[in-house]
């Protein structure tokens, strides 16, 4: 990776990949791509280039791309699993149709892409524990359709075409830099929020319900780490699953209450949420990220929580 261009710079992961990308490559080889409404702000806005970059314009995509020479695509744009499910039409205009103009500028310009799939692209009929990285994805939500169809749309351009397509599926993702978005392990970052401000938090998920969960700083490693890896090692070039910790809801809060014991937490199922989490695995096998680019997560429950606490208390006071 020389030139890079990240489309959702502004969102909960291109605002932090961003600002990652530019540490290790240099700022003005980093371009955070916006859409009107959108734009970068603060050191995002002035640590290096930006430039608007729809999805749904492939004209204005492939303009970016010249003009700054990019030869690495880091495309984040998408709506989050519970806003998509409300608006699956623009979901898929998102995710999709966008992802085809993005694939189509990456094989007329020969840029590499890094489109990320989900947890999500899994359904009910998945193994639930230990997931395979290669098995039976039927998910049911517009969300996992869209994430499954990523990654054949990208293993489609890397066959047909050679065009250097790499993804990994995401578990839910906590930071505490960026609020959460409309996804269903949200709550996972909202109860920190709550603990911080000392304020009792209500959990839309039920007791007992099991999601792979990442630190925001592992998530970024994932992501660079792929793009960096040695592509004869590559036997599975999208979708890769990536684990760092499963937690249910009362796991997450009893390591919050090793340091705020004052904490407390109730529950309130918000029926779409719960219906998504219960259609998603408990544990992915990563494994074949480990054997073919050395995949290892650096946090595990513990040290996450303690490091979110930290830095949210420093953040909001």
């Amino acid at each position: 990776m020389k030139n890079v261009l990240v489309i959702g710079s502004t969102g909960q992961i291109g605002s932090e990949l961003t600002r990652e990308l530019r540490k290790r490559y240099g700022a003005e080889n980093i371009v955070a791509g916006y859409i009107p409404g959108a734009e970068p702000t603060g050191e995002l806005r002035d640590g290096g280039p930006s430039a608007i970059a729809d999805v749904t314009n492939g004209e204005q995509i492939a303009e970016t791309v010249k003009k700054y020479k990019i030869d690495t695509i880091y495309n984040l744009a998408a709506l989050l699993s519970v806003v998509a499910e409300r608006k699956p039409l623009l979901a898929w205009k998102i995710g999709i149709d966008g992802l085809l103009n993005i694939l189509e500028v990456a094989r007329e310009n020969g840029c590499a892409v890094f489109t990320p799939s989900s947890i999500g692209s899994f359904g009910p009929e998945t193994p639930r524990m230990m997931t395979p990285q290669d098995t039976v994805q039927r998910p049911r939500t517009i969300y996992g359709v869209s994430k499954v169809t990523t990654e054949l749309l990208s293993d489609y351009y890397h066959h047909k075409y050679g065009v250097d397509t790499r993804s990994v599926r995401f578990p839910g993702i906590i930071s505490y830099l960026t609020p959460p978005g409309g996804g269903t392990t949200d709550y996972a970052v909202d109860i920190f929020y709550s603990a911080v401000r000392g304020e009792k938090f209500v959990c839309p998920i039920k007791e007992g319900t099991l999601m792979d969960m990442m630190y925001m700083p592992d998530a970024l490693h994932a992501a660079i780490s792929l793009m960096e890896a040695d592509p004869t090692r590559l036997v599975h070039h999208n979708g890769f699953n990536v684990a760092a910790m499963s937690f249910a809801p009362e796991t997450i809060f009893a390591e919050i209450k090793k340091f705020k014991p004052e904490f407390e937490m109730e529950y309130d199922v918000d029926p779409l949420k719960q219906s998504i989490a219960d259609s998603w695995p408990d544990r992915l096998d990563d494994s074949a990220a480990r054997e073919e680019w050395d995949w290892q997560p650096k946090f595990d429950i513990t040290a996450m929580t303690q490091d979110m606490l930290e830095q949210l208390s420093l953040r909001m006071n």
